[in-house]
């Protein structure tokens, strides 16, 4: 479903695990710095909400969304990183730049979380314009920094059921 149909600060909450120990880090590109503030505040705001202990939030900052992937692997390596949430927003311009950019992004993260077995979750928008950034960055549409902060969470609860079972 497209977020022009669903608000993306809209989730279940119900069963989320104790995150109260997990550490987070929220990575969040310099570009398009009006939109990626605002979802870094939406993640950040949500994982405190939901238990996280604002000293196990760490933020780093990238050039650009093409540099998440890398920023992305240099956290999760470290044995004291849980979860890396990634923000970034690649606005469609005139080239199909953002296209590339967009495929190699999604393409970085998965296979930094295939990689180190660590959620790492794409939380960058790639919309047509700035209206539809701010639409999903706090506006009419929610907040894609929200959703992927209780991403990251679910997905701690998840890699916690599978591997408590063994």
């Amino acid at each position: 479903m497209s977020s022009a149909h669903k608000n993306l600060s809209v989730f279940s909450t119900s069963e989320l695990p104790d995150i109260s120990h997990r550490r987070f880090v929220i990575l969040v590109s310099e570009w398009n710095t009006d939109v990626t503030e605002a979802l870094f505040e939406g993640a950040y705001n949500v994982l405190v909400e939901h238990g996280a202990k604002t000293e196990n939030i760490i933020r780093g900052n990238v050039p650009g969304s093409y540099e998440l992937s890398l920023g992305a692997l240099w956290f999760a390596q470290r044995d004291d990183i849980d979860a890396v949430i990634a923000l970034g927003c690649v606005i469609q311009g005139e080239t199909k730049h953002n296209d590339y950019i967009n495929h190699a992004v999604a393409q970085g993260l998965t296979n930094v979380s295939l990689k180190t077995g660590k959620p790492v979750i794409f939380g960058v928008l790639t919309p047509n314009d700035q209206q539809q950034a701010l639409d999903r960055a706090g506006g009419k549409h929610g907040n894609k920094g929200d959703e992927a902060a209780i991403t990251a969470i679910k997905m701690l609860g998840l890699q916690k059921q599978v591997y408590s079972k063994l």
